[in-house]
């Protein structure tokens, strides 16, 4: 790859300036996430398994994106990617705006919003390794565990604080004010991208096809996905939970979700590079399932408020500990393809879980979905074990 000539030697503002992408783009990803679900349940009058479809709809187009957004990567550098995700995010605030407008039409209304999770869906899908690879690309190969997390702190901090500022909105503005503040973001964030010098891969000759990295990150990808359900439980049915037991501020545990997330993420970005990876991976999917159980027997807000950071706590690591992992099982020159293709678990796990825990929520209640969510995680902490063993780490 070609790197900058003088890398400074702190890199943690220029890394700051790479994974602000990320920041943006999660953030406006953060601010409808709370917002959506009740609004498709309560005000439009469908069911939970529509709500959890729609919302999933974005995963599933990031699921595509991401294949593409690694080929631009590996071929024409990260900033290409960059740009055409933030205009992406800026379209999703105009049908955003069309779907509050059309609201006393509930099929007209759900019609914009499937349109709205698609186009968040490409933003998400071009932007997900793109800033990681662009910091890579200029900072060096060696910061890659740091820049990993750092991007990962951007993301779900990102996220929490969307996801709060996000329901304080839809409750003075609707969903047009967050529609407006979507567009200006995204804006924003394409203006910044266009100023900063793009770098390329010039070691293209030993560069493997998307699926063959593909097939090399799957097993850690797969225990990443498990991972995952944890989080897409509390994202995307929080607040549904917290109204099923007449509690107050469930979107408050997406905040509280998220400041463990990042103080793990601060705290503890060494044990990935003493420890290893797999190992650091299995603490935290332990950590991740017995903060899902305590949010499953939680008696009060409290309790559950206390079971989401310690999800968020768990969860913090898990994917760059995977993901350092992934990344050394490829040549250099797939880099790009390699990330793009991690992510796509993460994806994958979203995407299956937003109508998966929807399908339990409508059949069992939803009082069963974070037991549900507890053993899938269970079930990758199994498979991290498995992994340590069979691939001798």
């Amino acid at each position: 790859m070609d790197h900058a000539v003088n890398q400074p030697k702190n890199v943690n503002l220029p890394l700051l300036s790479y994974v602000g992408f990320t920041f943006l783009g999660y953030f406006i990803i953060g601010l409808s996430l709370s917002v959506l679900p009740i609004f498709i349940s309560k005000n439009l009058g469908f069911s939970l398994v529509i709500a959890g479809l729609v919302i999933s709809l974005q995963y599933v187009a990031t699921f595509f994106l991401r294949a593409y957004s690694g080929k631009i990567i590996d071929g024409k550098g990260p900033k290409p990617a960059v740009l055409s995700s933030m205009l992406g995010f800026s379209l999703t605030g105009i049908f955003l705006i069309l779907a509050y407008y059309f609201k006393f039409s509930p099929f007209i209304s759900l019609g914009f919003l499937i349109i709205t999770r698609l186009l968040t869906g490409c933003g998400e899908g071009l932007i997900g390794a793109s800033p990681i690879n662009w910091a890579i690309m200029a900072l060096g190969e060696k910061h890659t565990a740091k820049i990993i997390s750092y991007n990962g702190v951007a993301c779900y901090g990102a996220l929490a604080i969307g996801a709060s500022l996000g329901v304080m909105i839809e409750h003075h503005f609707g969903l047009y004010g967050i529609g407006i503040l979507s567009i200006i973001v995204g804006i924003l964030g394409f203006l910044f991208a266009k100023n900063k010098m793009n770098y390329t891969n010039s070691h293209t000759q030993d560069s493997q096809s998307f699926w063959k990295v593909l097939g090399k990150v799957s097993p850690f990808g797969i225990c990443l996905a498990l991972g995952g359900i944890g989080f897409a439980s509390i994202s995307t049915f929080i607040t549904l939970y917290y109204n099923y037991f007449h509690w107050n501020n469930g979107a408050l545990c997406l905040s509280v979700f998220g400041g463990l997330f990042v103080a793990g993420r601060l705290v503890f970005s060494n044990v990935i590079n003493n420890y290893g990876g797999i190992r650091v991976a299995i603490a935290c999917l332990l950590v991740e399932s017995v903060g899902l159980l305590i949010i499953s027997f939680a008696g009060s807000s409290q309790m559950a408020l206390f079971g989401a950071g310690v999800t968020g706590l768990g969860f913090s690591l898990i994917f760059p500990a995977l993901g350092v992992v992934a990344i050394k099982s490829v040549s250099p020159s797939s880099q790009g393809s390699a990330l793009a293709g991690y992510g796509l678990f993460i994806d994958l796990s979203l995407g299956i879980a937003g109508p998966l825990i929807g399908g339990v929520a409508d059949i069992w209640g939803l009082k069963y979905i974070f037991p549900f969510s507890a053993m899938m995680v269970a079930i990758g902490l199994g498979v991290a074990f498995y992994l340590k063993r069979k691939l001798k780490f």
